[in-house]
């Protein structure tokens, strides 16, 4: 079977793939009489309670006389307040990756020394198995990168002697090492695809194990290997940003789900990457960039509010963009009044802007933050207010870092790997049942009939 066969979209699959999707439809009713949880949310966006974590917590809400009410975004990880650790590192002027990948996993803050035997453990599993580049990356090089990288999360088990052992040393050993080895498996794997697909130059530089997790992604994937220590400093906050927002969002959950059928380390990672591929989850600051360039190209003055905002109008409305009728980078599941990762990422970000020179552009996502969320109140029917989100400001940074599209997400995915493996860890800590929530049949019963008289 040739490459074109293989991908074809014949008649009876589309024919076949109709019915099948009629047949599937079911009324959006009987959701509501039965009490039926869409997404496990509430029409407010509160989650159906479905576990218990020490890892983190998202709050968004305040209690006044008893009632709930929305109130602006906060997020803890093991109890500290994420504004007060990214102050903490950054005032002293020290990188924060390692150091909060640390307090995910083991509920303290370390020491001096505690900090410096954990990076220097980090840094010595920051090497493939041998001929692994060669053999595995090299090989049908993928135009996605976050299928790249789960191709070579689960081929990591076969190098693995005690892959199927989830106790409790073993995994921690399995999801350092994969923390340490997200950032080559993603770099190398876009090197590849650049090379074998577009004809550039093929570049694989080695880790340095002096340098930072956020300096090792700029060194392995620049040609020269340069940058500044803000663009640096920046990559690493977006990595602390990104590194853990609760059990309840979806790669997480899936993390829960996945580990609670006792399988290997390597198999629930790849579903985790599944799941934070989605557009819906990990892709949604492509879609920011993407929005803003056109509206660079259709908006003639960006100072002008008026005709901003008639540009985001168009947007609500399906004619503009890709006419999804959404202003990507504005609203989000859970928080209202804001996103603190954002507000955390905003005046770095500024920084950042003017080392690049482009204030104009940063000036732009400044008014469109302003005038957005009024847009969007005024024209849907709201639950809780609306703000922009972390993917905002985050895909900006990484188009001034000049990272690849490509590498957006799985730059998220690097990010993320520390809260997966401290959730992964809870989940095995507590030795629970599997996970296996009820869906209700409403379908009527059948009568078998013979195929001679169908």
């Amino acid at each position: 079977m040739d490459h074109n066969s293989f991908s074809e979209l014949t008649p009876d699959i589309v024919r076949l793939a109709a019915l099948a999707e009629r047949e599937d439809i079911i009324d959006t009713e009987l959701f509501t009489k039965y009490d039926v949880k869409r997404g496990l949310r509430d029409l407010n966006g509160k989650g159906v309670l479905a576990g218990l974590t020490h890892i983190s917590d998202v709050r968004a809400t305040e209690i006044i006389d008893g009632v709930s009410h929305p109130a602006h975004g906060q997020l803890f990880y093991r109890g500290y307040n994420v504004k007060d650790l990214v102050d903490g590192f950054t005032n002293d002027n020290r990188f924060g990756f390692e150091e909060i990948t640390y307090l995910l996993l083991f509920s303290k803050l370390p020491n001096e020394q505690e900090l410096a035997s954990f990076t220097r453990m980090l840094a010595g599993y920051r090497s493939l198995p041998t001929s692994f580049v060669r053999d595995i990356i090299m090989k049908a090089p993928s135009s996605d990168m976050m299928n790249t990288l789960a191709r070579s999360v689960l081929t990591l088990y076969s190098y693995d002697d005690r892959a199927d052992d989830v106790s409790m040393p073993n995994v921690l050993r399995q999801c350092l090492q994969l923390i340490s080895l997200f950032p080559l498996l993603s770099i190398y794997g876009y090197q590849a695809y650049c090379h074998y697909h577009d004809g550039k130059s093929l570049f694989i530089h080695k880790p340095d194990p002096d340098l930072s997790t956020a300096e090792n992604i700029l060194h392995i994937l620049r040609p020269d290997s340069s940058y500044t220590p803000l663009e640096a400093k920046l990559l690493d906050i977006a990595l602390v940003l990104h590194m853990e927002h609760g059990g309840g969002n979806n790669s997480s959950f899936t993390t829960h789900v996945v580990t609670s059928s006792l399988t290997d380390t390597y198999s629930v990672i790849a579903a985790a990457i599944g799941s934070l591929k989605g557009p819906r989850h990990g892709g949604a600051n492509i879609k920011v960039v993407q929005m803003f360039e056109e509206m660079k190209l259709r908006v003639k003055d960006w100072t002008d509010e008026e005709e901003v905002t008639e540009y985001l109008k168009k947007l609500l409305h399906k004619e503009a963009f890709d006419h999804a009728g959404l202003i990507y980078g504005v609203g989000h599941a859970i928080y209202s009044k804001s996103d603190p990762r954002a507000v955390i990422f905003k005046s770095f970000v500024e920084k950042l802007s003017v080392e690049k020179g482009l204030e104009k552009e940063f000036a732009l996502y400044s008014l469109v933050e302003k005038l957005a969320p009024k847009l969007i109140a005024e024209e849907r029917q709201m639950y809780k207010g609306v703000s922009i989100n972390v993917d905002f400001y985050s895909g900006f940074v990484y188009h001034m870092l000049g990272l690849p599209m490509e590498l957006y997400t799985p730059i998220f995915a690097i990010a993320r790997m520390s809260g997966w493996a401290a959730h992964r860890m809870e989940e095995l800590a507590n030795n629970g049942k599997i996970i296996r929530p009820a869906y209700k049949p409403i379908g009527e019963d059948k009568a078998y009939i013979d195929i001679h008289q169908r």
